[in-house]
């Protein structure tokens, strides 16, 4: 029997060297697929132009969510096919068909390899599609889909060349006016591609608070966040918070609190239950509190709390701006066009709060250049910050 302790330790030392290695590279493997997988990007600038191609469809894709990670784009695409497959098709296309739109256009590189130039596109083909009053798998809504799809990048350049000179970003400004020229071009009674009539409210709702459920409640929260692309599958909705966990801990928590501010909103004010239950009260709060809670304005608790009131707000503006789309606009002319308030209310309101003045060191715009995912931003304001006050002393 050897009594060495030297050799016990260096038995000891061997048996736990491989444990302690597993454990670092466990996290090291996770850095790769999470955040913006900046790493796969670069390896991928030398492989097949289809293969980058790709990488840029399923980034367009997760990018409606601010996540630039072709892995969530993956999970996205698998809940909207569990929602319904018709419309992850019309989602495909027109991300497709923007970002091929956007390389004839020779537009900015950076912003089509981060899917920038295809997320409004995926909205556009969704929406389309759910609008369309011609049910599933009418084929020839292709055509109009594209058409539509290649109006995106060139909304988006003209909005960014005007919004960087006060280094805003365009959000999804470009699907909200391609889809409202489309909805309005058509209509309820168009013959080849008529969509689903949207009429203003007439009566007073009938809400009764004892049927209020607590179950249908807590499922409307992953719904909220599901309507963002236009999808009311509760499961749906689990897997989207999923794709945005997986980028960023930090969105995946204010996309949740944002869509629990919208029902929040929607109660207090009485809105019928059924509209909460779908999650319509959800999902421009959730964009909204995603933006300015780390996405656009660098993560403190001072900028959280402004993240809630930016999602309350949104919620109202939304209620608003329902009411006041849904009116028939010109009846004297016969123009009977009721149209949805879609992201409209998110895009002002953040738009709006972005634009706001304070000397309060702490609440931090983020350049828009310098924008990735809450954690990497936070670090960058960190930094910034450490030099401002190096360069003051």
């Amino acid at each position: 029997m050897d009594d060495n302790p030297t050799a016990v330790k260096l038995d000891q030392g061997g048996n736990q060297a491989p444990q302690g290695r597993g454990r670092r590279r466990f996290p090291k493997a996770l850095g790769y697929i999470t955040g913006d997988m900046k790493e796969f990007a670069n390896w991928l600038k030398d492989k097949p132009q289809a293969l980058q191609f790709i990488d840029w469809v399923l980034r367009g894709i997760s990018q409606v969510v601010f996540v630039s990670n072709p892995i969530s784009g993956i999970l996205i695409l698998v809940g909207l096919l569990v929602q319904n497959p018709w419309c992850a098709l019309n989602g495909c296309v027109g991300t497709v068909v923007s970002t091929l739109t956007a390389l004839l256009l020779s537009q900015d590189r950076s912003a089509i390899t981060a899917g920038l130039q295809g997320y409004n596109a995926t909205l556009v083909g969704i929406l389309m599609t759910i609008y369309s009053d011609k049910g599933n798998y009418f084929w020839w809504l292709l055509f109009p889909v594209s058409a539509m799809s290649m109006t995106c990048p060139i909304f988006s350049s003209a909005l960014s060349s005007v919004f960087s000179k006060w280094d805003l970003p365009v959000f999804t400004l470009p699907f909200n006016m391609a889809l409202s020229m489309y909805l309005s071009a058509t209509g309820h009674y168009n013959p080849f591609f008529p969509s689903t009539l949207i009429t203003p409210v007439t009566s007073v709702p009938n809400v009764t608070w004892p049927d209020l459920s607590a179950l249908q409640l807590l499922k409307s929260l992953p719904v909220g966040v599901g309507q963002i692309y236009g999808c009311d599958n509760p499961w749906t909705g689990a897997i989207f918070l999923g794709a945005i966990l997986l980028s960023s801990p930090l969105m995946c928590l204010h996309a949740a609190i944002g869509s629990l501010l919208g029902i929040i909103a929607g109660l207090s004010l009485s809105a019928p239950f059924e509209n909460i239950y779908a999650g319509l009260w959800g999902f421009n709060s959730s964009l909204a509190c995603i933006a300015i809670g780390g996405m656009f304005m660098a993560l403190t608790w001072q900028t959280h709390l402004l993240a809630l009131a930016c999602a309350l707000f949104t919620a109202y503006l939304g209620a608003s701006m329902s009411h006041l789309m849904a009116v028939e606009p010109v009846t004297c002319l016969s123009l009977q066009v009721g149209l949805p308030s879609c992201t409209w209310p998110f895009c002002l309101a953040t738009l709006l709060f972005l634009l706001l003045t304070t000397k309060n060191p702490n609440i931090y715009k983020m350049p828009i250049s310098k924008v990735t995912y809450p954690e990497e931003n936070r670090i960058f304001y960190l930094q910034s910050r450490k030099r401002t006050v190096q360069g003051s002393l």
